[in-house]
């Protein structure tokens, strides 16, 4: 099965959980589609970024939700053109319901949830040139990840899983992810 098109696959985890490698394997083997980076609204702020850190202020939880509704934004457009987004960001806690609400205006939205264990995060982050760890661990997240985000969509332990595993079993079981 795949997903019917136009629609949003949000695929959410952890840093280094291997969303941006599967996203875009992911929109490569789709028709028409649109690999969606929400990080990349982070990264436009030229000056005034405030990043997420333990204690959250409230300047950085605002500046996260806009980053999260321009994502949304940008894939409502998208997919209202024709596209299939698949949209990855680190999306966790209580506001994954937040967003979802958001990416269900209008087209068929798909939840996907990347959840390998800490230890294989970690081994992840050791091996990459970017770096997103330093505030938290990847133990803290997953704990934050598995005991504060609603369980919606699907769910996938993906430590043993390569990035094609990973696809085929995206792919596998849309029905499992659509919310």
């Amino acid at each position: 099965m795949s997903f019917s098109a136009p629609s949003v696959v949000l695929i959410t985890g952890i840093m280094a959980s291997g969303k941006s490698t599967v996203a875009q394997a992911l929109a490569e083997r789709l028709p028409k589609s649109v690999h969606l980076r929400g990080d990349v609204f982070r990264r436009m702020i030229v000056n005034g970024r405030i990043d997420m850190t333990p204690g959250l202020e409230d300047e950085a939880f605002e500046q996260l939700r806009l980053r999260y509704r321009l994502a949304a934004t940008a894939a409502s457009l998208y997919a209202a053109a024709g596209f299939t987004v698949v949209y990855q960001d680190v999306i966790i806690g209580p506001v994954l319901e937040e967003v979802a609400k958001q990416l269900r205006q209008g087209c068929p939205l798909y939840v996907v949830v990347l959840c390998p264990s800490p230890d294989v995060v970690a081994l992840r982050e050791k091996s990459r040139d970017k770096k997103g760890y330093g505030a938290w661990t990847p133990a803290e997240l997953d704990q934050g990840l598995r005991e504060a985000t609603p369980r919606i969509g699907l769910w996938l332990d993906t430590s043993d899983l390569s990035v094609e595993e990973t696809v085929d079993a995206i792919l596998q079981r849309t029905n499992e992810a659509r919310v």
